[in-house]
């Protein structure tokens, strides 16, 4: 991932390595802002952003939701244990592998909305 990240000119970045052939994770920033890691795991890399320009703090999750049922609650339990950090700004994005919208999916069984 290393190699990816620096080939698209981000010399900075933290990576989380796959399990087997699938997964891994990759944070990646220019040499101007300055990161600092916080926690991770196979399903989130969370950091604190000092915006030296703004002269303000504020935090960053990246968030991989679990593609398969099984495995739902335990990543949805990973980002409920991170809201007791600081009471900075907070954005979290990512892949949370949900649907809000049953438009959203194409083919296989429909959803239950009332689970979107």
């Amino acid at each position: 991932m290393e190699r990816i990240r620096r080939s698209y000119g981000f010399q900075n970045g933290i990576e989380v390595d796959a399990e087997g052939t699938r997964g891994g994770l990759c944070l990646a920033w220019k040499v101007d802002i300055n990161i600092t890691l916080q926690t991770f795991s196979k399903r989130h890399i969370d950091v604190f952003v000092d915006d030296n320009e703004a002269s303000t703090k504020w935090r960053y999750t990246g968030f991989y939701g679990a593609p398969y049922a099984q495995d739902r609650n335990e990543a949805w339990e990973v980002l409920k244990s991170l809201t007791t950090v600081e009471d900075i700004p907070w954005f979290v994005c990512g892949d949370f592998n949900k649907i809000m919208y049953g438009f959203e999916k194409n083919g296989g069984l429909p959803r239950d909305e009332g689970g979107m």
